[in-house]
This record gives C-alpha cells, sequence and structure tokens, in this order.
C-alpha cells in the first residue's frame, strides 16, 4: 500500500528553455541536478553524514521501552565546515541535521530486526537515484543492497506522519506483517537557507526482480488512466483503468495467498480509517514467470552490485520486512509447515 496524500495526479515537467522543472527538482543545461537549488549531491552525502551521527550516537544511549515523549523529542546536530569535537571536518557549506523521533524509530528498526551497523551500512554506500514514480517532483533513492528508499517529503506530509507515529507504533507491534509503507527514520537537512525534510522507509518493490507491469491503484475509475507522458516512460506506471483493460479478469492467486492477502489489506484498511486517511492506492508490481529479463536495466542493477555473501546476508532480513508478499508468504508458511500441509 503506497499512501500519496499529496499525488498531482496530471502533473507533468514543465519546460524552462532548455531547462527541466518538477516541483523543487531541477535539471540544467549541462544537466546538473538541484533540489531546492542545492545541488543533489551535496544533500545526499551531508545526509548521510548525518545519519551516522544521530544512528550512531543512540547506541551510547540506554535502550528503554517506548514513551510518548519520544515520539515528540527532536535531535539537533550541527555539522559546521570546520567540523567539532564530535563532527568531522566537510567540504560542503555549514548544516544542520534534526532528527525525528531518534528513539522510536530505532525501536522501529528493532522490531524488523534491523541492527544500527546494518543499517548504516545500508543508508551509507552509495545510494542509486530512482526515477520518480509519481508526479510530486520528490527525489527517491535506493540502497545499493535493494533494502531502503530515501524520499524527500513536503513539510506537511513530515508533520503528518510525526503526527501518526504513536498510532502507527502501535499497529506495526501489533501487526509486523503490514502491507503498509514501514518508517525507519524521519529527518530535516538545514543549510543554505532550505529545509529538506526526508524519510527512509522500506523498498517496496525489490529492484533485484523485473516488474513487467506496475500498477498505482484507488478503487475508482475517474481520471485513472495514464497520461500520455507517463504511457511513454519504459517503465510507466498504470492506474485503474489501465488495469481494468489490461487483466479483465484479475490476477490470480491461490486460495491460500489470497486469503491472507485480503486479511491483511483488511487489517491495513481499518488502521487508515482510524486515521481517517482516505486518499491512499494500492501498489502492485507484477513480474512475468518466464519471460526474458535482458531489458531489465536498472532494476537488476543493485542486486548485480552485491557480491555473493552480501546477497546472501540481506536475504533473512528481506523476508521480514522489505518485499510486501514476501511477508504474506512468510505469514502461510508459518501456518503450513511442510510436515502438515500436502499437495494434491
Amino acid at each position: 500500500v503506497h499512501i500519496d496524500p499529496t499525488e498531482d495526479e496530471d502533473a507533468d515537467g514543465v519546460d524552462i528553455g532548455k531547462k527541466h522543472k518538477l516541483g523543487h527538482l531541477r535539471v540544467d543545461m549541462q544537466g546538473n541536478v538541484t533540489f531546492k537549488r542545492l545541488p543533489i549531491t551535496q544533500l545526499v552525502e551531508a545526509l548521510q553524514l548525518g545519519i551516522q551521527y544521530t544512528v550512531g550516537g543512540l547506541q551510547a544511549k540506554a535502550a528503554h521501552d517506548v514513551l510518548y515523549q519520544d515520539f515528540l523529542t527532536v535531535e539537533i546536530i550541527h555539522f559546521p565546515k570546520e567540523g567539532t569535537k564530535t563532527t568531522p571536518a566537510h567540504h560542503f557549506n555549514d548544516f544542520t541535521i534534526r532528527s525525528y523521533a531518534p528513539v522510536a524509530f530505532r525501536h522501529f528498526r528493532e522490531l524488523f530486526n534491523i541492527k544500527p551497523d546494518e543499517f548504516l551500512y545500508s543508508i551509507c554506500k552509495p545510494l542509486r537515484e530512482l526515477k520518480n514514480p509519481g508526479a510530486s517532483g520528490s527525489l527517491f533513492y535506493l540502497t545499493s543492497d535493494d533494502e531502503f528508499i530515501l524520499k524527500t517529503v513536503q513539510k506537511k506530509e513530515a508533520e503528518f506522519l510525526k503526527c501518526l507515529l504513536p498510532g502507527y507504533y502501535m499497529n506495526v507491534t501489533q501487526n509486523p506483517r503490514t502491507l503498509l509503507p514501514k518508517f525507519f527514520g524521519l529527518y530535516c537537512y538545514q543549510g543554505d537557507n532550505k529545509n529538506i525534510r526526508i524519510t527512509v522507509m522500506n523498498n517496496l518493490i525489490p529492484s533485484y526482480l523485473q516488474m513487467h507491469e506496475t500498477y498505482d491503484l484507488k478503487g475508482s475509475t475517474y481520471r485513472r488512466r495514464a497520461n500520455s507522458a507517463e504511457r511513454r516512460k519504459d517503465s510507466p506506471t498504470w492506474k485503474d483503468l489501465d488495469f481494468m483493460e489490461r487483466h479483465p479478469d484479475g490476477l490470480l492467486l491461490d486460495v491460500e495467498t489470497y486469503n491472507a492477502l485480503a486479511k491483511t489489506v483488511q487489517r491495513d484498511c481499518r488502521v487508515l480509517e482510524s486515521f481517517r486517511i482516505m486518499d491512499y492506492s494500492f501498489l502492485i508490481g507484477v513480474h512475468h514467470v518466464g519471460a526474458s529479463t535482458e531489458s531489465g536495466g536498472d532494476r537488476a542493477t543493485a542486486n548485480l552490485m552485491l557480491t555473493p555473501s552480501e546477497q546472501t546476508s540481506v536475504q533473512p532480513k528481506r523476508m521480514m520486512y522489505s518485499t510486501p508478499m514476501d511477508t504474506i508468504q512468510v505469514e502461510f508458511d508459518e501456518h503450513n509447515k511442510p510436515d502438515d500441509h500436502l499437495v494434491k
């Protein structure tokens, strides 16, 4: 399930001379990319440095049960260019990282067996920029081990997420198999008179497996067809009317998977209703078994970048929190051990 309360359904990029603009994202005539007029390379490297220090600093603090005040805490770390006793010198302008509810997010990560060193290993290695699947102009980055997505969010989205944190924590504690996005951190970069908010979440559609079709479904038909610009993309994201045309009979699942999926979706929808969230969508990726993957392009790149030992090390984690349908399968497998299940 993909929550995007600010999606502009039919917004396209606007060409300004030879420049390209989409939201706060700009590409100049030389191909240099900026976000809020800040070079994205500077933003990413500064953010990685900030996360390294805020997450690393938590390890020195004694663990305790999550308290309500932990959801309201904001940790502020200043990074002057010349460095301090606790922060290194760097080649950017001075900046500040604000880490929201760091203790609460540490518990979120622990709930899904994400160790601090593994989290930092994922975040601090070179990131891969993803083409924006929506039209909001947000930046999307994928970690090299295919585990996490870093996404810029608007101020009102960040404020909304902060308000939801106590209820969100209760939900993931009671229902770790949820298909709702799993958030593992919320940060704000402050520098050069800019405030840029970033969230870290699980990778909903893994890139190690090519998705031949991707759908963003809302359960309505009004203006729910991919526009011409989206259709021209190599890997377009289709909408409800496109899905109905391409799959008039729907997608066939075995009975056990369907029942587990339906149960989880119903449970998640009740949670969204309790949060008074109406505008959300169901993100579906379809892989054609047996189809050629030679055209998979950069979807397979992240997994190919891993060594065999790295690929093995991320698999147990991925089964627990990264791929939505894997969580469904894990739940099914736990109730259907091989000794108790006969295939007819």
